[in-house]
């Protein structure tokens, strides 16, 4: 699909509605996907107001495909059953126990959503019928695996530093789409500044990572900024970054935890 016009999503902006009617068999654990909302599953319903077919997810989706037989379908009973999910969502329940990010672009990028532990409600106008991934954020349901999809834009940053590509991020996963050396009306500057201006506009610094993260380097010559894709149980995370190992170029790493030692990151910014 396309690009539009990227917008910063309100977290938690759905409207509420009842919960739907369900059996009242209670459920200990989430289920296969079978058409029906269990505890523990993010569900996207075909209709508004939680209405239509459902279909049901326990982990995070990058692609939900666009054709049959190969596509996540809409599997429950009523309007909608075997379409696919891809596009054509219109509201959703999330019975899960970590916050779901709804994207307009397929690999968790464009316009997003947010959805927090048994929240449901409608998508946006701007994700409504254009659902293309979903993320179980702060989970390792949520971990992305790594791509190099740089565009190339600098952004106010030097090419194809650290700086420039934690920017891209920023705009293109992160939604804020406008994000540049010169966001917020403080200059951003060289990595090893960007707690401190991160701090000056209200953006969250915390030691915390979580995936989406932005992870900060302070210490180390100019600093060094990084991309967070993954966390896992024992608090370790994974980065994607340009100009560490690889001079301007990408790369990753894995299991690192934040420290006061100059390789390290001891900063989480959370957009």
């Amino acid at each position: 699909m396309s690009y539009v016009r990227r917008t910063v999503a309100i977290a938690g902006a759905a409207l509420s509605f009842a919960a739907p009617f369900v059996a009242t068999t209670t459920h200990a654990s989430a289920a296969g996907r079978d058409g029906s909302c269990d505890s523990g599953e993010f569900c996207y319903y075909y209709n508004s107001n939680l209405a239509g077919s459902v279909s049901d997810f326990t982990g995070s989706i990058s692609d939900y495909g666009t054709t049959q037989p190969s596509c996540y379908d809409f599997k429950g009973p009523g309007n909608g059953q075997g379409v696919c999910v891809k596009n054509n969502a219109a509201s959703v329940w999330n019975r899960s126990s970590s916050t779901v990010r709804v994207y307009f672009n397929s690999g968790y990028g464009g316009s997003w959503q947010d959805f927090g532990p048994g929240a449901s409600g409608n998508l946006n106008a701007t994700l409504k019928n254009n659902n293309a991934s979903h993320q179980f954020i702060g989970s390792s349901g949520g971990n992305q695996s790594p791509r190099n999809d740089y565009d190339g834009n600098a952004r106010g940053f030097a090419q194809n530093n650290c700086t420039a590509f934690a920017a891209y991020r920023i705009a293109s996963r992160l939604g804020v789409s406008n994000f540049s050396n010169s966001w917020g009306g403080t200059t951003w500057g060289n990595a090893g500044t960007w707690d401190d201006a991160a701090r000056r506009v209200g953006v969250t610094v915390n030691t915390t990572p979580s995936v989406g993260a932005i992870a900060v380097n302070d210490v180390h010559k100019v600093g060094h900024v990084a991309y967070v894709n993954a966390v896992y149980s024992d608090g370790s995370f994974d980065v994607e970054e340009y100009n560490w190992n690889n001079p301007l170029a990408y790369g990753t790493r894995s299991h690192l935890r934040v420290s006061s030692a100059d390789t390290a990151f001891q900063y989480m910014l959370h957009f």
